[in-house]
């Protein structure tokens, strides 16, 4: 113990009440006396032993601890004991989030007591006085988030280090020697986590899968899928079940449903579709109005509960589409072929029927199951085609055989007719406050080795505003149409959260800058506010960045059994009903659809809750999956053009650099602020800018720079610019 004129500094005396406080609360219904404390902190000199029982009587005489019998002590319970979760920064400190707390609780380095992102904690909190931000320590790990991680080993001569790239994982894993399996040093590998010693610096773990060679291509795949616990391939003894449904078309099961085979149908998809969930019918009926099918897959058909393959798609919840391949919820023999709405094939669909009017009014509606056969199979371009010419021919450059042809009369006046009531319900959501995020999608150009070799831009046109307000159609109405029952129901809804102030008014700060504003009077004007802001940034600059701020201030939208309404389109009841391929609520909703139709009593409602939280999990994990993917394919792609001169647009500004987003691919890398040469630059936060201390000159959001890329890393899939100029 290090002393300071022969006494002991009080910085330690400080220290030894800290750890006395942390060993009684770590057992908070036992007693203890100052020998068991004393042998806890492994000290056994007589003055030590002494400022121990001197720490004790203070602690007790501030009623921190009580003391039940002459020198045995135990903790006092505190209703400053709060439950919640950890967020790490990427600085090794943390801030305690928990529903009951108003402000989050800033956690120092050595207060976290082992605790890793996104745990389940059990914080003290202490530092409450009204001129300090409140301060905490962990006190118990309640629930690991994860217990697995994705890095690259390092091996010595009897023992090894697992390094992960994410940023918030403070720490590196110890591997025994006995642990290591098949790695080889350098190799990517998922590592579990089997114990934390209380002495050790790391926590001890052991290799239970070999991804490959850092910077490899599948490498680097499958360490995103790994890294937050996504499947590649499906278990044998699934896949073997699924070979074995029986996936033929029977006249007895035809006759069980609605028939709906001589109805003019067809399906508009990405070109590059292989499972197609939804197809539209189109009949034009007596009375002028028309009828239209929105035909979903009949999943839950062949996916029976109780079964493997049912536990498996349940586990996965979703399909995760990274950049070069999806990872289905369903085998293939499913997703692609017996489920998919494939033209010339009959299938099985659960369907809603409504007819509409010319002024896209919905008159009559029916649910149910029904069996249909395709007519045509559409890509979005050849739809779009139609729509923009009005005629019947498909060029050749825009059709999926490569060959022009001609569409039958029918299915023209049907995509024209359907186009038109979209529109309708399109312009009425917007009036009625949905907010329209229309995003621009970085997509990729893939060789045959799945390399980048061109980047563009996916943007949404009538063709698919066409199938998306039909499908929000369905969804609304089924979850209106069992929503709306008395008694109340158990369904699964897709609910959406109004924005939080805070943010809102985080973005307007942003978004003055560039001379926009949010009109906060009433609900209604924030959402005509946004909605204008959205259209106003259309083509600009400042596109990309404040289409992404302006998403990041709104609520998450969930899966959950307790309805609130859907706040970004404007509905009172909303669900997921169109995509059971692909997403498992879908499944869900179909079967609670089907047992109220057939008239059942309401489901339990708590194992509907509890599935409706992990199916929107797993969705936020195969979206982050797919962001990484992205930005993976992005660093791959800047690769290959490190010598040239890119024109970007600062995304943003801290103190140690600006985050620069490209124009022509929107790739986003940093410039470090000591980096930028032309001047000595500093932090102004009321600015959200880079001052130049010589000329005055301000690097702000929105502005537009030269750049190059300094260094490009796959492995932790970030991009490092240097900053040429700014574009005057």
């Amino acid at each position: 113990m290090s002393k300071k004129n022969g006494k002991p500094s009080a910085k330690k005396e400080k220290d030894f009440s800290h750890k006395i406080y942390k060993i009684l609360s770590k057992d908070p219904n036992k007693s203890f006396n100052y020998k068991q404390i004393s042998a806890a902190l492994e000290l056994n000199d007589t003055q030590s032993r002494n400022l121990i029982i001197k720490e004790l009587k203070l602690l007790a005489a501030k009623e921190q601890i009580e003391e039940l019998e002459k020198g045995k002590y135990r903790v006092i319970a505190r209703t400053d004991y709060v439950e919640g979760k950890i967020d790490m920064t990427s600085r090794k400190t943390a801030y305690f989030v928990s529903p009951e707390l108003e402000d989050d609780v800033f956690i120092p380095t050595n207060n976290l007591n082992k605790a890793l992102d996104k745990d389940k904690v059990k914080v003290y909190i202490y530092n409450r006085r009204k001129s300090r931000r409140p301060e905490g320590e962990v006190v118990e790990i309640i629930e690991r988030h994860k217990t697995e991680f994705v890095g690259v080993i390092d091996i010595q001569k009897n023992f090894a280090f697992v390094s992960t790239a994410n940023a918030k994982m403070y720490t590196d894993i110890f591997i025994p020697k006995n642990k290591l399996g098949d790695a080889q040093n350098g190799d990517v590998v998922l590592v579990k986590m089997d114990d934390w010693p209380e002495k050790a610096d790391s926590p001890f773990g052991s290799v239970i899968k070999v991804l490959g060679k850092p910077g490899e291509h599948n490498t680097e795949i499958h360490a995103i899928l790994a890294e937050y616990g996504l499947p590649s391939d499906f278990p044998v003894d699934v896949e073997v079940f699924a070979q074995k449904i029986d996936t033929e078309i029977h006249p007895e099961e035809i006759a069980r449903r609605r028939d709906m085979r001589n109805v003019l149908t067809f399906t508009i998809d990405p070109k590059d579709a292989k499972d197609f969930d939804d197809a539209l019918s189109f009949q034009k009926l007596e009375n002028g109005n028309y009828e239209v099918g929105i035909h979903i897959a009949d999943v839950s058909h062949y996916l029976q509960e109780g079964t493997v393959l049912d536990a498996e798609a349940y586990q996965r919840a979703t399909s995760v589409y990274l950049v070069d391949r999806v990872v289905p919820m369903l085998p293939e023999v499913l997703s692609n072929f017996a489920c998919s709405l494939r033209p010339h094939e009959e299938k099985y669909t659960f369907s809603a029927i409504f007819e509409i009017s010319e002024k896209a009014e919905v008159r009559n509606q029916w649910f149910g199951r029904t069996v249909i056969y395709s007519d045509q199979r559409f890509a979005y371009e050849e739809a779009q085609h139609i729509i923009e010419t009005k005629g019947n021919t498909i060029s050749a450059d825009i059709s999926l055989t490569g060959e022009e042809y001609t569409v039958s009369p029918e299915i023209q006046f049907a995509t024209l007719k359907l186009n038109e009531l979209s529109k309708i319900l399109r312009s009425k959501r917007m009036a009625n406050g949905a907010i329209s995020f229309d995003k621009v999608e970085v997509k990729f150009n893939l060789n045959e080795a799945a390399e980048p070799v061109g980047v563009y831009f996916k943007v949404a046109k009538d063709a698919n505003h066409l199938i998306e307000e039909f499908m929000l159609l369905a969804n609304r109405k089924v979850a209106e149409f069992i929503g709306k029952q008395r008694p109340e129901k158990t369904f699964v809804y897709r609910i959406h959260d109004e924005p939080d102030e805070d943010k809102l008014i985080n973005l307007q700060t942003v978004i003055s800058k560039f001379g926009y504003k949010i009109d906060f009077r009433s609900k209604g004007d924030i959402s005509k506010s946004l909605n204008n802001l959205l259209t106003d940034v259309q083509g600009k600059k400042e596109q990309n960045l404040v289409d992404t701020l302006a998403i990041r201030s709104m609520s998450k939208a969930k899966y959950s059994t307790d309805n609130i309404g859907h706040y970004g389109l404007a509905f009172d009841y909303y669900s997921h009903f169109t995509s059971p391929i692909r997403r498992y609520p879908d499944v869900m909703a179909h079967r609670l659809l089907q047992h109220y139709i057939d008239g059942g009593t309401t489901a339990d409602k708590e194992h509907y809750e509890e599935m409706c939280e992990h199916s929107s999990t797993m969705e936020s994990l195969a979206a982050n999956a797919e962001r990484d993917s992205i930005k993976y394919m992005q660093v791959k792609y800047m690769l290959d053009h490190q010598d040239e001169e890119f024109l970007g647009v600062i995304s943003g500004v801290t103190e140690w650099g600006i985050y620069v987003e490209i124009v022509s691919n929107k790739c986003e890398g940093m410039c470090r602020i000591r980096e930028i040469r032309d001047d000595y630059y500093t932090f102004d936060d009321k600015q959200y800018a880079l001052v130049g201390e010589g000329s005055g000159n301000i690097l702000q959001l929105g502005d537009e720079v030269y750049v190059k890329v300094k260094n490009a890393d796959l492995v932790k899939k970030q991009l490092d610019f240097t900053y040429l100029r700014k574009n005057e």
